[in-house]
């Protein structure tokens, strides 16, 4: 069985967003459990304010570690063929985004910080919520 063209590109598309959010959710997992300073381009402590604070952590867990699973597991999603896994993958992104969403809410309106790592992770979980999203309806 052949890929078409126009899904070999979302996959990869897909792989490659999802391989960068691994990549700065294992960076903020590995901060968080190991205490040292974010590093934060931007300045101001934006990101050491976010990572401190109440939302950091959903029942006990750090949301960079839910990122780092939610992440693995859309990138897996990528190796379940056909429906179950165009499914898996856009409910996962999805799920992502509106997480995401209401963590980006909670830094302008409650934290009153912005972490630039967290932005990021946002960015790339909005577009991989388009993807999945598009990879699925193309696919019916």
């Amino acid at each position: 069985m052949t890929i078409a063209a126009g899904e070999r590109r979302l996959v990869l598309a897909i792989a490659g967003l999802t391989l960068i959010g691994i990549g700065i959710a294992a960076y903020l997992t590995y901060v968080h459990y190991s205490g040292v300073r974010v590093a934060c381009v931007a300045g101001g402590g934006g990101c050491e304010t976010v990572q401190a604070s109440a939302y950091s952590k959903l029942a006990g867990i750090p949301v960079a570690l839910l990122g780092l699973i939610g992440y693995v597991l859309i990138l897996g999603s990528l190796f379940v063929r056909g429906e179950a896994g165009r499914m898996a993958g856009a409910l996962l992104a999805l799920s992502g985004f509106g997480f995401s969403a209401y963590l980006t809410y909670r830094e302008l309106f409650t934290i009153d910080a912005v972490c630039q790592w967290c932005v990021a992770s946002a960015a790339l979980m909005t577009a991989l919520a388009v993807l999945t999203t598009v990879r699925l309806v193309r696919a019916e």
